[in-house]
């Protein structure tokens, strides 16, 4: 067991180095001169010239890489070109609205989407499977933005008269001002990213829990006598935790794609938005660091899905 965590984290090193290397590259693969693009139009040669040695262009790619990440290993993602903060500085200040909208994201679409699936297998070709695959496959056809605009209209502007515009329609509430105010900005948000999410778990879920339930395995355990609930939820999921889980590291990556749209609808003040700002400035050193921690994050997901394989299937320790 300690061999196969260990092989897995050290797998993860030639992974992220890989990616820091894109990652950093990300300034020399733009079109045209950065240093131009960010000091505008108007800006004299000489401050091209001085943004073109902070960002470090005048020196070599890999003696500039390689200054890059002994800087990254010690925590310093360098400074924006604007504000001159340091990016970690800028990350923080960002972090904790992010971090939130994705745990509520995550909660709302794993504790709808595998009751869905699993009950959509548990009754194939019912009312109740025709149904999860609508919402599924609403899930995946209807972009975020629009998702975000309608439940932001419906619910938030009392959209068609109905009188139930209860929820704030843009910003973030900090959790130390309270969990009721925090949980009321997320809730639509929340849901507007995880649709899409929930809809590629549920369908993954039935259609492992069908193959499952036609196992012998589960035969057996009905002519045992075994009650519904402990076939479905004790003999039945657990053998299908494996692709479900995979799944649930792979679709991540849908969420910090989705986290930039959803906080643009809906205006809060994260990860995201500092990302989009970043761009429409060129502002490098932010895009990079960015990019970076989601990258990070994302390989740590998919570690620790590799980790919980073990959990659910023993032989794959070996």
């Amino acid at each position: 067991m300690f061999a196969y965590i260990l092989r897995r984290v050290l797998a993860t090193i030639p992974i992220m180095v890989v990616v820091g290397l894109l990652v950093f590259s990300l300034l020399y693969l733009a079109p045209g001169d950065p240093a131009a693009i960010i000091a505008g139009d108007q800006a004299s040669p000489a401050d091209i010239e001085r943004i073109r040695v902070a960002l470090g262009l005048d020196r070599p790619f890999l003696v500039r890489f390689s200054s890059w990440a002994w800087d990254v290993l010690r925590g310093n993602l360098g400074n924006s070109v604007f504000t001159n903060l340091p990016v970690t500085t800028m990350i923080a200040q960002r972090i904790q609205p992010t971090l939130s909208l994705m745990a509520v994201t995550l909660v709302f679409s794993l504790v709808t989407a595998i009751p869905l699936g699993v009950a959509a297998a548990w009754k194939q070709g019912s009312a109740i499977d025709r149904f999860a695959m609508l919402i599924s496959t609403a899930g995946f056809s209807v972009p975020v933005y629009v998702v975000g605009y309608v439940l932001a209209y419906v619910f938030a502007l009392d959209g068609f008269d109905l009188g139930i515009g209860v929820f704030p329609v843009q910003g973030y509430t900090p959790i130390e001002d309270g969990i009721g105010p925090w949980f009321m900005n997320l809730l639509l948000p929340s849901i507007a990213l995880g649709l899409v999410y929930m809809a590629l778990i549920a369908r993954i879920t039935r259609a492992t829990m069908l193959e499952v339930l036609s196992q012998d395995y589960v035969r057996t355990a009905r002519a045992k006598g075994a009650g519904q609930g402990s076939i479905l939820f004790v003999h039945a999921l657990k053998n299908a935790a494996v692709p479900i889980v995979t799944v649930v590291g792979i679709g991540f990556a849908t969420l910090i794609g989705g986290a930039v749209v959803t906080e643009s609808v809906f205006a809060i003040p994260g990860l995201g938005r500092l990302t989009v700002d970043a761009i429409t400035r060129r502002d490098y050193p932010i895009i990079q660091g960015v990019v970076l921690m989601f990258s990070f994050v994302y390989v740590l997901i998919n570690l620790g899905v590799d980790l919980l394989y073990t959990l659910f299937d023993p032989r794959i320790r070996y």
